[in-house]
């Protein structure tokens, strides 16, 4: 009985083994505690983990931000130019009202931007802002996703649902990444991490 009960055990342990090795982790990024997976998914294409950083006002952390593209590059010209779908992944690391986040955005937008291409994405800047206006607040923790699908548009999610209708111009896309990847963007530090290209 004994040396059954001693099989019977070892071949559970064997299993369990063999279990947690056909299991592959999911392999990430961490930035301050906030982790990213390497790869996600999205309208059916594998994107990867292009870059992931901190955005820091004064001495507080606001957000984990990282950027998703079908491949990695290290120029801004090469991300503004890719085909495909991408994702801005934003980890709120304290609480923020829309309002402020709204107009953060806005200045960081009207930073990178001429002012012929901001008149041309105005219509969805301002659709964008509706957006914004139905979340009273960001909370620490909260998840916020920009995807870009081509064919669909811009969609937001919070938390993994998504807030108001795809927003179709790949300009006004581009326009958003240019808050973090743009000549003047609202984190110098921030900048070189989502390009990969940190020392």
């Amino acid at each position: 009985m004994t040396n059954r009960r001693t099989t019977l055990k070892s071949l559970l342990a064997a299993a369990m083994l063999a279990t947690s090795f056909s299991l592959p982790a999911v392999a990430a990024t961490e930035v301050a505690g906030i982790k990213f997976d390497d790869n996600v998914t999205l309208a059916g294409k594998e994107l990867k983990l292009n870059g992931a950083g901190l955005r820091t006002k004064v001495i507080f952390k606001v957000y984990a931000l990282g950027l998703y593209l079908p491949e990695k590059k290290s120029t801004v010209a090469d991300i503004l130019a890719l085909q495909g779908p991408r994702r801005v992944s934003i980890v709120m690391m304290r609480d923020l009202s829309s309002e402020d986040f709204g107009e953060a955005f806005m200045a960081g937008l009207k930073a990178n931007s001429t002012e012929a291409e901001r008149a041309k994405v105005l219509p969805q800047t301002m659709k964008f802002g509706e957006i914004f206006a139905q979340i009273p607040s960001l909370k620490k923790g909260d998840v916020l996703a920009l995807d870009w699908t081509p064919g669909e548009g811009t969609q937001c999610q919070l938390n993994g649902k998504k807030i108001g209708e795809p927003l179709p111009d790949l300009a006004f896309y581009n326009a958003v990444l240019r808050i973090w990847l743009g000549d003047k963007p609202v984190d110098s530090s921030l900048k070189p991490h989502l390009l990969g290209t940190a020392k």
